[in-house]
């Protein structure tokens, strides 16, 4: 890189500068001159709009109460920790089968051995199932052995 070109390239930015500073200026001015729009007027109501009376409101509100839910239900997966290791994918789908439907029930193996690594997972269908299932079963015991039931976080 020659020794001049530096000083060209700063010339240049320092003159782009000044120019935008000017331009900006010029622009400001122009709005002055300007002066303020014209300010509009406008009654409560138009700025409202329309706002329904208390009898509507509450009416809508007990209609909506009472519409049928059309949202799915929103699946929930369970730690469960602790278990011995004779608890068996179907002693899980029993037991966390009386709270609701359950999508899958799995206990994890060593890779090794094929036995049991004492934790596995359970999914429900509906969050709200397994919020009563963590609730109830949380510290209890199951196969001689106290539980830890927990929702399961990401790896």
């Amino acid at each position: 890189m020659a020794r001049g070109s530096y000083s060209q390239g700063k010339r240049q930015r320092e003159a782009d500068k000044a120019r935008k500073k000017k331009e900006k200026a010029e622009r400001r001015e122009q709005r002055r001159e300007q002066g303020p729009g014209e300010v509009e007027f406008v009654t409560a109501e138009e700025a409202a709009g329309y706002a329904p009376t208390t009898n509507e409101a509450m009416f809508a509100m007990e209609e909506r109460a009472n519409a049928p839910r059309s949202a799915p239900a929103l699946p929930c997966r369970l730690f469960v920790g602790g278990l011995s290791w004779d608890t068996t994918k179907e002693t899980l789908l029993e037991v966390f089968g009386e709270f609701g439907a359950i999508a899958d029930a799995v206990i994890l193996a060593d890779r090794n051995t094929g036995r049991s690594r004492g934790f596995g997972f359970v999914t429900f269908e509906d969050r709200r199932h397994a919020a009563r299932a963590v609730a109830q079963l949380n510290g209890t015991e199951l196969d001689g052995r106290t539980i830890v039931v927990n929702v399961a976080s990401e790896k």
